[in-house]
């Protein structure tokens, strides 16, 4: 009974997941996760400014109708009910400039003095009316954005720290940073032919993109535990994006397999070329002898790919990235990152454990953010690889 309750309740905490992540994305996209006070900051600082500009400029000029640029800028940060009430406060603060500093009572000024208060008032309501609606457009981006990264979640499963006989670290980064979805893809898995590595990248962005991605990983989820040749797990792979993803369409792949001990299998699909990384820090690209057209592109060449047995140690780190990460340009010259050159030191301590794997990851990607000056503007995916000693 106890094991059924537990699975109860966990169910119970998946389906309130995604709300969850409504919410939060709603919070973040319109300032409700920051406090009242805060979002009204703005507004009041109006307020103050009028009124000061008002009292400095003298009884001699006539400042206090500047009030009417409250409502619009309360529009942009508060809810329609702490708008109301902050324009109630400038209305009071207009009409406390007009009797008792400006002195603004005479009977020729009482046509002014309406037409400014109708119109102060009539500007409230529509700004109310507005900051309902950025509301109800913010909710839908936050539905948006929650199906998104639940989609994310279900098409890159995260992997274990520890797969088969490797440690592994990830850092991917969605150039669609609203959805938070791209067309990067990664899958480890431990088959009986030993712990296999696809990454890849499809060709484009959005939706279109995803969905290819979608039949390449799990084309490459199938076919790992019954193919026993890599070789024979892209001509899966290969069969499935002819099936079922439009002429055209094509993504670079990576594979690589590992064993508890010895060289790993790598084959080359139009990929970026792996770097393995040695305890010194010395870095190797590890070019393909005999690279292979990308996946869904395979029909316009005779043969098969091969793959290439490299070595691969316990103290060494092999780094798997995708475009995003070498074609990342630095903001003032352009020039791509160039991570062959820097790789080496950032993550020459990875194989040393989990949390040194960890350390390194990050040390990678904030090195990669300092070159392009703190964004990207394409998909990017960092996966480290280490067996350890005895693994």
């Amino acid at each position: 009974m106890a094991v059924r309750r537990r699975d109860r309740a966990a169910a119970a905490g998946s389906g309130d997941e995604p709300s969850a992540r409504r919410r939060s994305a709603l919070r973040a996209a319109d300032l409700q996760d920051v406090s009242p006070l805060l979002r009204a900051a703005p507004a009041l600082l109006a307020i103050g400014l009028v009124v000061a500009a008002d009292l400095l400029a003298g009884t001699t000029t006539y400042l206090a109708p500047l009030m009417v640029v409250v409502p619009s800028v309360a529009a942009l940060t508060l809810r329609p009910r702490e708008l109301i009430a902050v324009c109630l406060l400038g209305l009071m603060a207009m009409f406390v400039l007009n009797r008792y500093y400006d002195q603004v009572t005479a009977p020729s000024d009482s046509r002014f003095l309406f037409g400014a208060t109708i119109s102060y008032i009539v500007l409230s309501a529509f700004s109310a009316f507005v900051a309902e609606l950025r509301m109800r457009r913010a909710e839908a981006f936050a539905a948006v954005s929650s199906v998104a990264e639940a989609a994310q979640r279900a098409l890159l499963r995260q992997p274990d720290p520890v797969v088969g006989p490797l440690r592994l670290s990830v850092r991917y980064v969605s150039a669609a940073d609203a959805a938070r979805i791209g067309g990067d893809l990664y899958s480890v898995l431990d088959t009986p032919y030993g712990t296999r590595v696809l990454v890849g990248d499809v060709r484009g962005k959005g939706l279109g993109a995803v969905q290819t991605a979608a039949v390449v990983l799990g084309a490459f989820r199938e076919a790992a535990y019954d193919e026993e040749r890599l070789s024979a797990v892209a001509a899966r792979i290969e069969a499935s994006m002819h099936r079922h993803v439009p002429d055209g369409e094509f993504a670079t792949a990576l594979f690589a397999e590992f064993r508890a001990s010895g060289p790993v299998d790598l084959l080359h699909l139009g990929h970026v070329p792996p770097i393995r990384v040695r305890a010194d820090g010395h870095a190797d690209v590890l070019e393909s002898a005999d690279p292979w057209l990308p996946l869904g592109l395979g029909d316009l060449a005779t043969g098969a790919p091969c793959a290439t047995a490299v070595p691969f140690g316990p103290r060494e780190v092999l780094v798997l990235c995708t475009d995003g990460v070498i074609e990342a340009k630095e903001r003032r010259s352009g020039a791509f990152y160039p991570l062959a050159e820097r790789v080496g030191p950032l993550v020459k301590d990875g194989w040393r454990s989990l949390t040194d794997l960890d350390t390194a990851v990050a040390r990678l990607y904030g090195d990669l953010l300092e070159h392009t000056g703190g964004g990207l503007n394409d998909d990017a995916l960092l996966l480290l690889v280490t067996r350890p000693e005895g693994g």
